[in-house]
């Protein structure tokens, strides 16, 4: 039964032993657990995507403890690094770097400094839970708003709500004018900064009154980049 366990194409058996595979890949579930439960908080990752986070560092691991100490470790490194791939979206920079991350992990794991494995990982997930505080406080703090007004096609946009911005917004910008109902409406798209203490019911009932009661939605700007 233990001949089971030896590599079939060396002579000499094989130096790796059932226990310390046990352990190594315990160890990467171990860190990849970590992964999955700071990545879990507060953040809108996919269940799949968390997933791959739990059993990503134990995979990767097994892939370096099965050619250590060969001339192959170069081609198995690099193939541990290819075995992601965004079969759809590409995923945003935060979901790339924790990949990456967990990879490294199960890197350490695999060439067996375990300890060292589950100090990065907790390095790591400290770094990241900093980021993700910081980043949460930003953007608590951050005043900057998307509004889109609605206009009939005889009212002028150009200046129209001049003055409702300066009285309302620390900065404006004009982002996107386009058309709807066959050119009846004009589309507005504007980033504005509201002053502080602005009452938003009040800026919004001054945009209707002047655009005729039209469609008008203010929000938090989509951020698309994918940011850390």
């Amino acid at each position: 039964m233990k001949d089971l366990f030896l590599n079939l194409f060396n002579e000499e058996a094989a130096t790796l032993s059932v226990g310390k595979f046990l352990l190594c890949m315990l160890v990467g579930f171990a860190v990849g657990a970590m992964y999955f439960f700071t990545y879990s908080y507060k953040n809108k990752g996919s269940k799949s995507f968390r997933a791959a986070l739990l059993l990503l560092p134990a995979i990767v691991a097994v892939v370096i403890m099965m050619v250590n100490g060969s001339i192959g470790v170069g081609v198995a490194i690099a193939g541990a690094f290819s075995l992601v791939r965004f079969r759809s979206a590409q995923g945003s920079a935060k979901e790339i770097a924790v990949i990456f991350m967990a990879m490294c992990s199960g890197l350490i794991v695999g060439v067996g400094y375990l300890a060292y494995a589950i100090l990065f990982t907790l390095v790591m997930c400290l770094v990241l839970a900093i980021l993700h505080f910081v980043s949460e406080k930003s953007e608590a703090n951050d005043a900057s708003r998307l509004l889109k007004i609605s206009i009939p096609e005889n009212l002028d946009y150009e200046g129209v709500f001049s003055d409702l911005f300066d009285t309302y917004t620390a900065s404006h910008k004009p982002i996107q004018v386009r058309t709807a109902n066959m050119g009846s409406i004009f589309k507005l798209t504007y980033e504005v900064t509201l002053k502080k203490g602005t009452n938003e019911k009040e800026f919004l009932d001054a945009l209707r009154v002047r655009n005729g009661n039209l469609e008008i939605s203010l929000g938090k700007p989509i951020d698309n980049a994918g940011e850390l």
